[in-house]
C-alpha cells in the first residue's frame, strides 16, 4: 500500500497549531492525508465509525482538548480490541512529568512536546515521517485484527 493511502489523524483544537502542523507536513513532503478533529469527543466518534472513515496509520494527539481530553481519548482507544494497536504520538505543549508518565501509562507510543519554532516543527515532521511512516513496522491491519 502506498504511503499516501494511509491517513494520519490529528486531534488538535488550536487553529494556529493545526495550520503550522499542516504547513510543516507539506514542507516535509508528508503525502499522507491529514484528517483533523478538534476535540476528544470528535476523535472518539471518528474512531468508533471506521466503517465510514479511513483507518489512521498514526494518531497525533494533543492532551489539552475540550470536552474529552487526550488522556480520556487514549484510555478509550486502548480499551477497544480492534483499535488498541494503533500508534499514538502525544503531541502537546506540556512537558510536565506527571503528564508524560500518565500518557505512557495509558498506552502512548511516543510523547513529543510541540516545538516553539516553525523550524523545530518542520524537523519534527521530518522525523515523524521517517520513523512512523517509513521505518516503523505496523501491526496487523485493523480489518484483520477485529
Amino acid at each position: 500500500m502506498l504511503m499516501r493511502e494511509h491517513t494520519i489523524l490529528l486531534v488538535e483544537d488550536d487553529e494556529n497549531d493545526i495550520l503550522l502542523i499542516q504547513r510543516a507536513f507539506h514542507k516535509a513532503d508528508v503525502v499522507n492525508p491529514l484528517v483533523m478533529v478538534r476535540d476528544g469527543e470528535e476523535a472518539i466518534a471518528y474512531l468508533a465509525n471506521l466503517d465510514g472513515n479511513p483507518v489512521p496509520i498514526l494518531i497525533l494527539l494533543d492532551l489539552k482538548l475540550p470536552r474529552k481530553n487526550g488522556f480520556e481519548v487514549l484510555e478509550w482507544l486502548r480499551a477497544q480490541p480492534g483499535l488498541k494497536r494503533l500508534p499514538v504520538v502525544v503531541l502537546t505543549s506540556s512537558n510536565q512529568m506527571p503528564d508524560i508518565q500518565r500518557a505512557y501509562d495509558l498506552g502512548a507510543n511516543s510523547y513529543l512536546v510541540k516545538p516553539v519554532t516553525f523550524e523545530g516543527l518542520l524537523e519534527m515532521a521530518k522525523v515523524l515521517k521517517f520513523y512512523w511512516l517509513i521505518l516503523n513496522q505496523k501491526p496487523v491491519p485493523f480489518e484483520e485484527g477485529r
